[in-house]
């Protein structure tokens, strides 16, 4: 895998599929990152346990629980990070952690599912960045890097194309409306992300990292979860400022809105 020197790196959601592959990747890497802060919701649960299980062979992974639904939660995240990264604060924060009620349409949506999904996939979202912000600016006053970049300082949303209001991706296939909203929600986070943090030197980015087999999605795609991974991986690798406040894919490509 290329050069791509990161200090730091968190990852939610990061017990299975997409998260466990950019986990997976991280440690991989020829230069991996000092600290690789993974996050699950349950630590005692299967995928916790397993997550756990990794980190005995890497001492560079540190294992956290964290509801992205509960600011203490977050805010005990946060004193854990920094017991780690001690002065030198967080240099890129991945927030992948997201639900999905499937097979779900128009006629049919709930209340309950919009509440539920845009609580944690769009206010979940906002909260973890929110609450790591200062980590992310120390990381970028620390850093020699001119300009925005993920070695320097960044947020990045783990997106959908099912957020693209323009695109509308498989509609015929899978309306779920709640999912779409909350994801479309986040990307406008994104967004309002990359004007603020700016000035902070911290880039700001949303994905969409593929219809990809996980069990949040399915397994009848083509696209495996190393291959949309390593994608994202060299994406981040070569964003700069001016990608800053963007909607790419994980092969690079922009997403419409």
């Amino acid at each position: 895998m290329e050069t791509f020197p990161v200090r730091s790196v968190l990852v939610t959601g990061s017990d299975r599929g997409i998260g466990l592959g950019l986990v997976t990747r991280f440690l991989e890497k020829k230069d991996p990152p000092e600290w690789i802060f993974a996050t699950s919701l349950d630590l005692e649960g299967f995928h916790g346990k397993e997550l756990r299980r990794l980190a005995l062979s890497h001492p560079n992974l540190v294992v956290l629980q964290l509801d992205i639904r509960d600011l203490k939660s977050i805010e005990a995240a946060v004193q854990k990070v920094e017991e780690h990264v001690k002065g030198n604060g967080l240099t890129l924060l991945i927030n992948n952690a997201g639900i999905l009620v499937k097979f779900t349409f128009l006629a049919r949506e709930t209340a309950e599912n919009m509440a539920r999904l845009y609580h944690t996939n769009t206010i979940g979202t906002l909260q973890v960045s929110q609450v790591f912000l200062p980590l992310l600016k120390t990381a970028a006053l620390r850093s020699p890097k001119e300009g925005l970049s993920c070695s320097k300082a960044a947020v990045v949303n783990i997106s959908s194309d099912f957020g693209s209001i323009e695109k509308m991706a498989g509609w015929h296939l899978s309306q779920v409306v709640a999912y779409r909203c909350s994801k479309t929600a986040a990307n406008m986070i994104t967004r309002c992300q990359s004007l603020e943090y700016k000035q902070f030197g911290v880039l700001c980015l949303s994905i969409h990292p593929g219809w990809v087999k996980t069990s949040m999605g399915t397994l009848l795609v083509p696209t495996t979860v190393k291959d949309s991974t390593t994608g994202i991986i060299k994406v981040l690798s070569a964003v700069t400022e001016r990608d800053s406040g963007s909607f790419l894919d994980w092969e690079g490509n922009t997403v419409p809105w």
